[in-house]
């Protein structure tokens, strides 16, 4: 996984829906453009983008492609966002010593 990959696909608003919608459940391209006002070609990138960062994970059955979240990315991201914070926290602690 590459930080900045996942970073930079996180930092689109459409992107951070599509990920909302996929933790209930998986669901088709189709499913996830009834959510957004963009073209199908649109929701197709945007999970192309989510895809290439190791965000979410295909599956076909039959003619459709079912979309879920990578849950083991995604705790990769939180784990490094909490140790910066708790770095962060203590040396701010450590400063005020």
């Amino acid at each position: 996984m590459s930080l900045q990959n996942s970073l930079k696909a996180l930092a689109d608003p459409i992107r951070r829906e599509i990920l909302n919608l996929l933790k209930c459940n998986r669901l088709s391209a189709g499913e996830i453009g009834e959510h957004f006002p963009v073209t199908a070609a649109s929701i197709s990138r945007h999970l192309s983008v989510l895809k290439d960062a190791d965000l979410i994970r295909d599956t076909r059955e039959g003619k459709y492609i079912y979309y879920e979240l990578n849950v083991s990315v995604l705790e990769e991201i939180m784990l490094w966002i909490t140790e910066l914070k708790g770095e962060f926290h203590n040396a701010r602690n450590d400063s005020e010593k």
